[in-house]
């Protein structure tokens, strides 16, 4: 599990079945300080209803995503799990 800042939201016309209805962020992950970026910036399911400029919870957790989308294979490998209180 990962802090992250949402800095967008992102649209896409074809996607995977399984991500279907699902809103896609964009995620740059945070350093342990919460402020300085730590790598690119990463797409992720949002599985909590965030918004841009808030800092959440990520995770690559593979098993806990399919069990999410409710699909065995799945492509996605980020999702935001929780919404950090400040």
């Amino acid at each position: 599990m990962n802090l992250a800042k949402v800095v967008g939201t992102a649209t896409s016309t074809v996607k995977h079945p399984s991500m279907q209805g699902w809103k896609l962020l964009v995620v740059q992950p945070q350093m342990a300080d919460g402020e300085t970026p730590d790598g690119y910036p990463l797409l992720a399911v949002d599985a909590v209803g965030a918004g841009p400029g808030e800092t959440v919870m990520i995770t690559s957790d593979g098993q806990a995503t399919r069990e999410l989308l409710g699909f065995p294979k799945t492509p996605v490998r980020w999702t935001v799990i929780g919404i950090a209180d400040e």
